[in-house]
C-alpha cells in the first residue's frame, strides 16, 4: 500500500508549479486528490493526467467557492484528510511602488486564501478523525527582499498563522496537524517570470546563479511526508527547503 493510501486530499493552485507537483505525488502515493485554481482550462488538463483525481473551479479569496469545494470534496470522496494550501501570486514592487490594490491582492490571496481553507476544512477534518494541514510560505517570509513587499508580507502572515492554528487543533483535540513549508527557488513558472522580471542584479538571482534551482518535486516529496502519519509527531513546524539559501 502506498503511504497516502485511503487519505483524500485538497491542493490549491494545483493546475501548475509547486501544486500540480503535490497532487501528482501524493496520487502516487494512494491518495485521491482534489485540484483546484482559478485556470479552468489548465487544471481540468492537469486533473486528467492523475488517476482518479477531480478538479475544481477555485477562488481562494471566496467562502462560497471554498465551500463548493468542500462540498464536492465530500459528495466525491466522503471525507478530507489533506488540504495544501499551496495558491499564490506575486507581482512586484517595493514599498514605495506597490499600490493598496496590490497590496490587498496578495494578501486576500495568500493570507486571506490560508485562513478560509483552514477555516471550512478544519470541521470536516475533525468529523472523520483528523489529518494534516500544509500551508506553502516561502523564505521571503523570513528575509528581506524589497522587490516583492506585498508577497513577503502575505507569506510572513501564513507562517505566523499555522502556528496558531496547529495550537488550536491541538487545544480542540482535534487531532489536526498544521505545519508550514517555506521553500526558496524552485523551477516553477512563477520563479521563471520572477528572473524575467528582476533581472540578474536582485536578492535571490545570485543563489539561483551558484547553486541552482530545486524541482517541485522536491516540495512534492516534503508534502507527501507531511501528509502522511510519519509525520504524526510533527505540527506547528515551518520547515525550509532551500539549498541553503537563507543559511549564506
Amino acid at each position: 500500500m502506498g503511504r497516502l493510501e485511503g487519505k483524500v486530499a485538497i491542493v490549491t493552485g494545483a493546475a501548475s508549479g509547486l501544486g500540480a507537483a503535490d497532487a501528482r505525488l501524493m496520487a502516487a502515493e494512494g491518495a485521491k486528490i482534489v485540484l483546484t485554481d482559478v485556470n479552468a482550462e489548465l487544471g481540468e488538463r492537469t486533473a486528467a493526467e492523475i488517476d482518479g483525481a477531480i478538479f475544481v473551479k477555485h477562488d481562494v479569496r471566496s467562502e462560497a467557492d471554498w465551500r463548493n469545494v468542500l462540498d464536492k470534496t465530500l459528495t466525491h470522496f466522503g471525507r478530507l484528510d489533506v488540504l495544501v494550501n499551496n495558491a499564490g501570486l506575486v507581482q512586484f514592487g517595493t514599498v514605495e511602488d506597490t499600490t493598496l490594490e496590490q497590496f490587498r491582492l496578495h494578501n486576500a490571496v495568500m493570507s486571506e486564501g490560508t485562513f478560509l481553507g483552514c477555516k471550512y476544512a478544519i470541521p470536516v477534518m475533525a468529523k472523520t478523525g483528523g489529518g494534516s494541514i500544509i500551508n506553502v510560505s516561502s523564505i521571503a517570509a523570513i528575509r528581506g527582499n524589497s522587490p516583492v513587499l506585498a508577497y513577503t508580507a502575505a507569506k510572513g502572515a501564513i507562517l505566523s498563522m499555522t502556528r496558531s492554528i496547529a495550537l488550536h487543533c491541538q487545544e480542540k483535540n482535534y487531532r489536526i496537524r498544521c505545519n508550514c513549508i517555506l521553500p526558496g527557488a524552485h523551477a516553477t513558472p512563477m520563479t521563471a517570470a520572477a528572473i524575467a522580471a528582476l533581472g540578474g542584479a536582485a536578492a535571490g538571482i545570485e543563489q539561483i546563479q551558484q547553486h541552482g534551482q530545486g524541482r517541485p518535486e522536491d516540495v512534492g516529496n516534503l508534502v507527501v511526508f507531511l501528509a502522511s502519519d510519519e509525520s504524526r509527531y510533527i505540527t506547528g513546524a515551518e520547515i525550509v527547503i532551500d539549498n541553503g539559501e537563507t543559511s549564506r
